[in-house]
């Protein structure tokens, strides 16, 4: 008969203990990583052509949400910044309706929301910017404050 096998080394023991710890607590963690939570912040600003009226204005806005919505996004404030002169001309126009969006949303979100901005002819310019940083979020929270605050007065203007 053969000899039973050496029992191991305490040091080979304690590396097989750490080994073991250690892929326990990577598949944990990885269990419990929250799914769908994605958000990031972003700000969307793009010009309307001037030739539309205040209705197909505010028709080519309602569809720039309704992506935004469809994708699931979280519109957390709009500024309309109104006709505005371009700092150059733009499709052989000089002024455009600004309008800027700030929402959080997936990346997936934002290639959607630009595809549909460049197919959409009524929408001569855009610009998406995103937040990552804490001084930028820290801004972008500063700014959509500024916004619903400035939305407030408007909106109980009207209820009046």
């Amino acid at each position: 008969p053969t000899p039973p096998p050496p029992p191991p080394s305490p040091t080979l023991l304690l590396f097989r203990r750490q080994r073991q710890m250690c892929i326990r607590d990577r598949l944990y963690t990885w269990a419990i990583k929250p799914k769908g939570n994605n958000m990031t912040c972003y700000e969307t600003l793009f010009v309307v052509k001037p030739t539309l009226t205040e209705e197909e204005i505010a028709a080519q806005i309602a569809k720039v949400k309704d992506v935004l919505a469809k994708e699931g996004a979280e519109l957390v404030g709009t500024n309309e910044m109104g006709m505005r002169k371009l700092a150059y001309q733009v499709e052989k126009h000089n002024r455009g309706y600004y309008t800027v969006l700030f929402y959080k949303a997936e990346g997936s979100t934002i290639q959607e929301l630009e595809r549909n901005l460049k197919i959409n002819e009524d929408i001569i310019k855009f610009l998406t910017v995103k937040y990552t940083k804490n001084k930028e979020i820290a801004q972008f929270d500063k700014l959509v404050a500024e916004e619903n605050k400035d939305a407030a007065p408007e909106a109980e203007a009207t209820e009046a």
